[in-house]
């Protein structure tokens, strides 16, 4: 399905057409609706292109929930590696 947004809308809000699209691709992406190389496709973008885009926009690229960093270092600690 085409999305088409009006010219006086991209106008009004002082983006191209390709700024639009690599917009919306990144907040998908931060929403969790679009993976790397989907956001990246629909953009139009390489995929470390789509990486710098979003790290310029400082969303992070993983995201790792605190019960995951702590059975990650729980890991790290039985074997005996520092963290």
């Amino acid at each position: 399905m085409p999305l088409t947004i009006p010219d006086w809308l991209l106008e009004q809000a002082g983006l191209t057409e390709q700024d639009a699209k690599i917009e919306i691709a990144c907040r998908l992406f931060q929403a969790n609706r679009l993976r790397l190389w989907q956001a990246a496709r629909w953009a139009g973008l390489a995929r470390v292109e789509m990486e710098a885009e979003l790290l310029r926009r400082g969303i992070p690229l993983y995201e790792v929930s605190q019960e995951q960093l702590s059975a990650e270092l729980a890991a790290m600690d039985r074997l005996g590696i520092p963290g």
